[in-house]
């Protein structure tokens, strides 16, 4: 794996899921095989660019479209980003670089299948989010 700290452009952002498409062939094959896998990202230009489009429809990628502005489907922010709080509460920074350099260490301690842990939620919260009509939630929504 690697980090990029340029910005990601819609042109990276295809090499990367070339990347991607090769993990997915490679680890689950049968969902790669049987295309029973699905892309959930968000509505960031380089995501929306015709150029990304054309690429995943060539690809024939299913696309799990998110609503514009709903962190609710968002898996950093209802899955990861709790649990680095959580595994950051109680330590003290001078400053924001030493949050942001203990940051990636918290990270790595997470198992492999943190995300996979994450699937069920996310249904969860996707059922959430079209019984609020898309509007914004919190906690259980009847």
């Amino acid at each position: 794996m690697f980090i990029r700290t340029a910005t990601t452009n819609k042109e990276i952002y295809i090499d990367i899921l070339r990347l991607l498409g090769g993990v997915v062939s490679s680890n689950r094959r049968e969902k790669w095989r049987t295309n029973t896998w699905f892309l959930l990202q968000d509505n960031a230009p380089k995501h929306r660019s015709v150029l990304v489009k054309y690429f995943l429809t060539k690809k024939n990628v299913t696309i799990l479209e998110q609503l514009p502005y709903s962190p609710d489907l968002a898996p950093c922010d209802f899955y990861l980003l709790p649990r680095l709080k959580t595994a950051l509460k109680g330590r003290l920074f001078c400053d924001a670089t030493g949050c942001t350099e203990n940051a990636p260490e918290e990270l790595k301690r997470l198992s492999e299948n943190v995300f996979q842990k994450c699937s069920p939620q996310l249904y969860s919260h996707w059922q959430k989010c079209i019984v609020s009509q898309g509007g914004y939630f919190e906690g259980n929504v009847a």
